[in-house]
């Protein structure tokens, strides 16, 4: 008969549970596990354990919504009247001009979200379920809550599981709670209280397991997983708007605003003076036409796409355009710790043996490096009780190092490829220690003891046990110590040791603790010849002390001076992670995070208790969040950003995925990361290195300032032309510029004059400012009345070429085609004016150029190019309304565009345009 199950009473604390309780509570077995009525009827009950993927939005409605846009709302008004009109080729180029807009837009649009199909995929694998007694092999999507899973080295965890029984029991959950090494698991119940890391008789859905083995009763499938509740999270987060966008959005409004009522005072003016409508309406959608600047869509995604260009050679990868310019905005970096700011692998720092203190040179598993004893390298045969706690370290240990790519890399417990590493860094050689001290048995390392231990042979009396494990767990089974000086290992028997100081040792645990540094210590055991077999008592007393390591995973030396770069810019850094405050604490030291002697810490235990007040209260005081979960990160996120704070977060784990999507810039990492992660972000690192975050930031404010220079360049171009088409309807004269030869300028010449602003190097001291404040406008007040200046000499020079060549031809057409030919005339050299492009092309010429620093010159080139056939090619005279041009007329159109070097010298004198 099967039981039913009611699913409310699986909403609690499991790990605060007894096995028994928990076996109740489920209404399971924790030897036969479920029967299969029990598993169907459950089955019907909670569906399958798979999560629901997002519904993603259709590629038409996505192409649609790229006409959502302020500017475009006019041309497609306009082009519909003029489609009306039947004036047909007028409507053809307007619409043309909009589609290319919107599937230029379509095309940076980054690929849809997958976030939640990556999850799904993080829980779906194999599982060894216990059902009516027999393990049976099946896929984890048909697990149910009180099934008896078995798990095993290499296993991913296929559901949220509570532990009823291990055996040495270590799972990685990097991924999900931040923890930088692999967790002991036990099973007896935990307090109520205990943040997600602490929860160590438990075991989640999409981590994996390290070593050891052991069962679990599934408590929770799908949604109701840790991972499915942080899926369901990275759904609530919208996609926030970049500053970029809303910036962009709001000149877009502002510029719409004043070109219809440009355009209605246009069309009232035009009926007062007694012209038909028809013709009035062709003024007001020339007006409309001019001030519009259709060359900007296409401009701000070359910009982008330019910045993504030299992010990628710095190794950041894009994965939205609008996230290029937005990391050059932050002002708040919120950094993981573990293989962003650290190198991610293990490092011996120092070591006490003997009495005596030693220091590690060299970083991560390299075996570069030297012990050193007041800065001089040590003589093991000086120090054979450093020798001996090497050799301890090395041969009690299941570990490998690997060769991958001409990089070292540890197969097994990072820990312990510390010890490998340290050990071969004094000399001694794994191989040739094995020879000599063969191993004969060994104890694995078990959470519930805290050590390991090893039983090898000697070349000459007896056997040695070795031993290494917790600095309590040691400490209270030795009876001696190592002196400083005595003989090799191989003749050391307990008549060669010294009084133990438990005082000094414990002070000396103490003062590595305090530096963030894990303690292993290490010890020994002469025994004899007739210990074949390695047992528990033989251990519990009489142990030699030979010393202890500490170690840590030390920062990034690029990544110190990252942070240093990024502090001296106004952008404030704050270290999230899920690891242990003391050593969080301590990297935030070497990391310079803080400049209080003692970094200010929040703990997720101290976050879950304040308001969302006193947390926003604390954030800017705050360089270092500890332990802290999924939901908790969220928090910090939205604390800042309520603070008015432009906001990168940088992640690998699943439990990283909600804050990624909430933060304006989401930052993954490219080697350590997940799925999810990197799905969830804006940008990945392909070296998940924080100096490359740095490095993007100084290419994010380089593509703000350049495309800022750009607009500023496109707007007197566009204000030229409106004010021509305002002064023509004022003095009630013909058009100076059709709307049709007025598109040609912005989508063609413009567009192609704009470009070298996109190339614009870094300038000098970019990283010296402070990050701008996010109600800046976009234009400021010395760069609009720049643009009003040079607007205003546009429009002189070309309504006085269209009057001065009607008066004395009278030809209308000859006149249009050289105002055209004047205004980009005076495009093309006040481009050469505000641009730093010339100076640095040459510098690159006496170096190495690269392809790309020749692509404005080819594009001022073809411009030219353009411009000759604008007016000289008849099939292009017939669609535009222009006439060919003399040598003696083109060289008076470039003449008369000439005088604006003096206009933007006097600016630029007054203030550069940056």
């Amino acid at each position: 008969m099967s039981v039913s199950l009611n699913a409310e009473s699986l909403d609690r604390s499991w790990h605060h549970l007894s096995v028994q309780e928990t076996v109740k509570q489920l209404k399971s077995h924790p030897d036969q596990g479920l029967a299969a009525d029990e598993v169907t009827q459950r089955q019907e009950q909670f569906g399958p354990n798979r999560l629901t993927p997002k519904k993603q939005t259709s590629p038409w409605v996505r192409f649609l919504q790229q006409f959502n846009q302020p500017l475009l709302y006019i041309l497609l008004a306009a082009g519909v009247i003029t489609l009306f009109l039947q004036d047909w080729v007028d409507a053809g180029v307007i619409f043309a001009v909009v589609l290319v807009n919107a599937i230029v837009g379509y095309v940076q649009e980054a690929k849809a979200e997958q976030a939640m199909e990556a999850l799904a995929e993080s829980i779906v694998t194999e599982a060894a379920v216990i059902r009516r007694g027999k393990r049976q092999q099946l896929p984890a999507d048909r697990l149910v809550p009180g099934d008896l899973v078995y798990l095993e080295a290499g296993d991913k965890v296929p559901a949220d599981l509570r532990l009823v029984e291990i055996k040495n029991l270590r799972i990685d959950e990097s991924a999900l709670t931040g923890e930088s090494v692999p967790v002991d698991k036990q099973t007896q119940p935990l307090d109520a209280d205990l943040p997600l890391a602490d929860r160590a008789n438990m075991a989640f859905a999409g981590t994996v397991i390290t070593s050891g083995n052991g069962r679990g009763l599934v408590i929770a499938i799908a949604e109701a997983t840790q991972t499915g509740q942080i899926s369901e999270l990275v759904e609530q987060r919208t996609n926030l708007s970049t500053p970029l966008t809303r910036k962009l959005e709001k000149f877009s409004w502002q510029l719409l605003y004043i070109i219809l009522g440009l355009a209605a005072l246009t069309f009232a003016i035009g009926l007062g003076q007694g012209k038909s409508w028809l013709a009035v309406f062709q003024t007001a959608v020339a007006l409309t036409v001019s001030g519009i600047p259709e060359e900007l869509p296409p401009l701000v995604t070359i910009a982008l796409a330019i910045g993504v260009s030299r992010m990628a050679r710095r190794n950041a990868i894009i994965r939205k355009l609008p996230a290029v310019e937005t990391l050059g905005s932050a002002t708040v970096i919120c950094s993981d710790k573990t293989g962003t700011l650290t190198e991610n692998q293990m490092t011996v720092e120092q070591i006490y043996a003997g009495g005596q203190r030693y220091h590690l040179s060299g970083a991560g598993y390299s075996t570069e490096g030297e012990i050193l004893q007041q800065e001089q390298p040590v003589d093991l045969a000086q120090a054979p009780t450093l020798r001996d706690c090497l050799q301890c370290g090395l041969l009690c240990n299941d570990s490998e190092l690997q060769e991958e790519e001409g990089q070292l890399t540890v197969e097994g417990d990072p820990t312990e490829g510390a010890l490998i590493v340290v050990a071969h860094k004094a000399g001694l050689k794994r191989p040739d220690l094995e020879e000599k001290l063969p191993r004969r048995d060994s104890i694995p390392f078990e959470s519930e003891y805290q050590y390991m231990a090893t039983l090898h042979d000697r070349e000459e009396q007896g056997r040695i046990i070795y031993v290494k494990g917790s600095a309590e767990a040691i400490l209270s089974k030795c009876e001696a110590r190592k002196p400083a000086r005595g003989n090799d290992v191989s003749q050391t028997d307990k008549a060669e040791t010294a009084d133990l100081n438990i005082s000094e040792i414990e002070q000396t645990v103490e003062a590595f603790a305090e530096q963030g540094l894990r303690v292993l210590a290490f010890a020994q055991k002469p025994v004899g010849a007739d210990f074949d077999t390695l047992e528990r008592e033989q251990i519990e007393s009489g142990l030699v002390f030979l010393g202890l390591q500490g170690m840590i995973d030390p920062p990034r030396e690029e990544a110190i001076r990252a942070v240093d770069a990024c502090q001296e810019a106004g952008i404030q850094v704050k270290m999230v992670t899920g690891d242990h405050a003391v050593t969080a604490s301590a990297i935030a030291h070497m990391m310079h995070l803080s400049p209080h002697e003692k970094t200010p810490i929040l703990s997720g235990r101290d976050i879950a208790q304040m308001s969302d007040e006193d947390l926003r209260n604390r954030m800017d005081d705050t360089a270092v969040f500890a332990r802290v979960a999924p939901e908790q990160k969220l928090r910090l996120i939205e604390a800042l950003q309520a603070l008015g704070h432009v906001v990168a977060m940088t992640g690998d784990g699943v439990n990283d995925a909600p804050a990624l999507k909430q933060a304006d810039i989401g930052i993954a990492m490219g080697q350590m990361g997940t799925e999810v992660a990197k799905e969830a972000s804006d940008i990945i690192l392909t070296d998940d290195n924080f100096a490359s975050i740095e490095s993007a930031v100084e290419e994010g404010r380089t593509v703000y300032l350049n495309l800022k220079k750009a607009i500023a360049f496109i707007l007197p171009v566009n204000g030229g032309e409106s004010l021509t088409i305002l002064a023509s309807v004022l003095l009630n004269t013909a058009l100076p510029i059709l709307p049709l030869q007025i598109l040609w300028i912005n989508m063609v010449s413009s567009s192609s004059l704009s470009i070298p602003l996109a190339f614009e190097p870094q300038p000098d001291g970019i990283m010296q400012t402070p990050p701008r404040r996010q109600n800046q406008p976009l234009l400021s007040g010395h760069i609009l009345w720049r643009i009003g200046l040079i607007s205003l000499f546009n429009w002189a020079v070309t309504f006085g070429m269209f009057e001065w060549i009607t008066s004395r031809t009278g030809n209308e057409a000859l006149a249009r085609t050289m105002a055209v030919q004047t205004l980009v005339s005076a495009e093309i050299f006040y481009l050469l004016c505000i641009s730093r492009f010339l100076p640095s092309l040459w510098a690159k010429l006496r170096q190495q150029p690269q392809p790309l620093a020749y692509a404005p010159a080819i594009g001022i080139a073809c411009v030219v190019v353009l411009q000759i056939l604008f007016s000289q090619l008849p099939l292009l005279n017939r669609l535009f309304n222009t006439v060919p041009l003399s040598w003696t007329q083109g060289l008076l159109c470039l003449g008369t565009g000439l005088p604006v070097i003096l206009l933007a010298l006097v600016l630029k004198w007054q203030k550069p345009l940056k």
